[in-house]
């Protein structure tokens, strides 16, 4: 059943990404911008922080806007009933990391999946079950609160005018309205907001008019957190729980709140990344094969040559390996990051690599820590404003469209991230990562996650701000775009567009962009022992890059319709 579903998971993932690549994507790498810049997947939302910035607004202010009007642009991923995760770098230095990543509810069990002894995977994954408390408006309001210079009203202003009066639908966006057709006739009020009332299909162009998501981004303007956590919306949302024998109640939504912490950080070369912690996986892992590669003459192998190819990916799979055992909620259980990230742990951890053969993921297990008694709709975006203030967001609802169910009367889809829980620790969720007992669901915890918003600067100045959509690609679609630039000197667009691969440990495969590496390559790493699966693209990836003269040039993935807007 589960390995049926990962599969059918990568089948619409390839689906998808036909879909996406082939839209020709903004590129502005022959400009430089002196006061500013946004990177996004959407037109709307980058102009609309560039728009914020050039009113007087920090980077923090236009991240919001970002956020609130990707709730509108791109419903299959930006989100307000959802989460994700904020790094932010001030030019004083400061460096902050928010986590509203959402959590489970209060009368969420651990084995809330089985069914007579049975898992049943699909109810993690779609519908009123999969539902972890949102917490994406507490984020924003608590970023704004802290680090913004604009009030809450004149930020979200954009994102109610798109929502009231519409907006044209890209290619790719009506394309997926339609592909999940089917599914959100299931449920009444999604079939409302996303099918046509004729039933035809969404074309190019359309203008999409959403007035109660309208409302209920008024409601919030106007109330702040109790604009959604409280009132008519929190009304809403328990109404929906109640429709289809949900888990959320008001006391999750009154409790719920998002988590300042500190974000890991890895030295690399002249570089530091700030990277945001867990429950977030990426940091560990990046900084895990960071560590294994560090001795090794990456330049002289060459990019993407079968041995830079084969010495990445073995540590990718052994950092994957880790994150299935160690890591989940820091609330709730301990995660051994120091040791984790360690230089002397990830030596040991590549003792028996070979530069002639894989070590296979069925005899690789985690790695002994002394004393230790573990979606791909996402979307990113990375900002910086004239000051030199910096914000990387890695947001979403899970699978593409989250969990189908919509808010009647408030506008807004409801994630399905309980699936990133191991939902029966040692089974693999919908992208085949597999997780253990440190990602139990339990009432109150953050699911695991591989969204990895990134800020790297060197010299104490900020030089890159990175960050990527596709699952748990986006670990590894983050690793390489920082790599891209610090070891082989890519320009910005060339290293974000380069051709990726990605290994996760389990399935035991080597996933490449499929318009990527070379067949001698290719053959070269079979020799190797590894089994290779083109797909049409390792994540999509928003990136912003430094200049020497200190401005700003952007990154955006081909892989998608991403766009940049600075001045």
């Amino acid at each position: 059943m589960k390995v049926t579903r990962f599969f059918s998971t990568l089948l619409s993932l390839l689906l998808f990404s036909f879909i996406t690549t082939d839209i020709k994507a903004q590129v502005f790498e022959s400009k430089n911008f002196k006061n500013g810049l946004v990177v996004t997947a959407d037109k709307y939302a980058s102009e609309i922080g560039n728009e914020i910035l050039m009113q007087g607004g920090n980077a923090v202010d236009a991240a919001v806007a970002v956020q609130f009007a990707l709730a509108v642009t791109l419903p299959r991923a930006g989100n307000i009933g959802g989460g994700g995760f904020m790094v932010i770098r001030l030019a004083d230095g400061e460096t902050a990391a928010l986590d509203f990543r959402e959590k489970a509810p209060e009368k969420a069990t651990r084995d809330m999946y089985v069914r007579n002894g049975e898992f049943k995977s699909d109810l993690s994954w779609e519908g009123i079950l999969a539902v972890g408390v949102p917490g994406t408006v507490d984020g924003m309001i608590k970023a704004l609160e802290r680090y913004g210079k604009l009030p809450l009203d004149l930020v979200l202003q954009p994102a109610i005018k798109l929502a009231r009066e519409g907006y044209k639908l890209s290619y790719s966006h009506a394309e997926s309205l339609n592909n999940h057709k089917d599914t959100f006739k299931k449920y009444q009020v999604s079939a409302e907001y996303f099918t046509k009332k004729d039933d035809t299909e969404f074309k190019e162009g359309d203008l999409f008019v959403q007035e109660d998501l309208a409302n209920t981004l008024e409601r919030i303007a106007r109330f702040g957190r109790e604009g959604f956590y409280a009132g008519p919306v929190a009304d809403a949302i328990v109404n929906e729980m109640e429709r289809y024998r949900g888990l959320i109640t008001y006391n999750d939504l009154y409790n719920y709140e998002s988590q300042w912490r500190d974000p890991v950080e890895v030295e690399f070369k002249d570089y530091t990344l700030h990277i945001m912690s867990p429950p977030s996986s990426g940091s560990i892992a990046i900084a895990q094969i960071l560590n294994m590669i560090n001795d090794h003459p990456l330049e002289e192998m060459g990019h993407n040559s079968a041995d830079y190819v084969h010495l990445v990916s073995e540590a990718m799979r052994r950092a994957f390996a880790d994150r299935s055992y160690y890591l989940g909620d820091p609330d709730f259980v301990n995660v051994p990051v120091s040791e984790l990230i360690s230089e002397e742990y990830n030596d040991t951890r590549m003792e028996n690599f070979s530069t002639d053969t894989v070590t296979s993921s069925a005899s690789l297990s985690h790695g002994e820590i002394a004393g230790f008694v573990e979606s791909d709709e996402t979307t990113h975006f990375s900002v910086v404003d004239s000051e030199g203030n910096a914000v990387a967001v890695t947001t979403t609802l899970n699978g593409s469209f989250g969990s189908h169910v919509s808010v009647s009367g408030a506008g807004f889809l409801l994630n399905n991230e309980m699936d990133d829980f191991s939902a029966q620790p040692g089974e693999p969720n919908a992208y085949g990562l597999i997780g253990a007992e440190a990602n139990a669901i339990e009432p109150g915890k953050r699911m695991l996650s591989s969204m990895t918003p990134t800020i790297v600067t060197k010299n104490n100045r900020v030089d890159m701000v990175l960050g990527a959509a596709g699952g748990p690609r986006i670990i590894t679609a983050t690793l390489q775009s920082f790599l891209n630039r610090a070891v082989f000197d890519m320009r910005p667009q060339q290293s974000t567009a380069f051709p990726r691969f990605h290994h996760q440990w389990l399935p035991d495969m080597l996933f490449i962009d499929d318009f990527g590496l070379s067949p001698d390559t290719q053959n070269l790493l079979q020799e190797k022992g590894h089994s290779i699966f083109p797909m049409p693209g390792i994540g999509r990836a928003h990136n912003i890059y430094v200049e020497p003269d200190g401005s700003y040039s952007s990154g955006v993935d081909p892989r998608g319709d991403g766009y940049a807007a600075g001045h």
